[in-house]
Formats: structure tokens, sequence, C-alpha cells
């Protein structure tokens, strides 16, 4: 990964509470699995933002090595790597997504 490329990764993950490096943004997802993460965002009504990793070659193989998580989506809470599609499923249906974004955005 470049340092620009880790730099912007860097960036976006600071500048947001709740980033996700995904196939398509919020409005259009382009994968199923990056889809599961929006309709989860959307129902607990927390702000978030978008990267489209299909846009940008050097984010979408760039995020695999920062996080050093092989797959998209990948989704980051308060500059911490919290994982993707199943293991934000898991914590949304344990309740503990939830209180996450709330520590995340009271902060």
């Amino acid at each position: 990964m470049t340092p620009e490329a880790q730099q912007r990764i860097e960036d976006l993950i600071r500048s947001n509470k709740i980033m996700v490096f995904m196939k398509g943004n919020k409005l259009m997802p382009q994968c199923g699995f990056s889809n599961n993460v929006v309709q989860i965002l959307n129902v607990l009504g927390v702000p978030f933002e978008t990267c489209d990793v299909l846009a940008d070659s050097e984010i979408r193989q760039g995020i695999k090595e920062y996080s050093s998580w092989p797959t998209i989506p990948q989704v980051y809470i308060n500059g911490e790597f919290v994982g993707g599609s199943d293991i934000l499923i898991e914590l949304y249906q344990k309740g503990e997504l939830q209180q996450m974004v709330e520590v995340a955005l009271a902060s």
C-alpha cells in the first residue's frame, strides 16, 4: 500500500465516527454483504459515511492490508475496526452494536 493510500484511509477513519468501506455506497450498495451493513446502520438510525472501494482500486486493496482483513465491507467505529457483514449482524442481534455506536457518537 502506498503511503498516500494509507493516509487517505486513516483520514477517512479519523474524520468519521462510523466509516464503512464497501462496494457501492449507502444509497446504492453493490453487493449483498455491503447492503446488510447499510440496512443495519439505517435501522439503528445513526449517521455513517461510506467509501466505494469499486471506484478506487488503491483503497480497495489498501483497506485489506490496513486492517489485515481480507473481505469487504469493513466497518470502523470510533477509529476501531469492528469487522464485516457477519460480525455486524452478530453484534446487532446481541444488542452490542447499538451500544457501540451510542458510545462512539457520544464521544
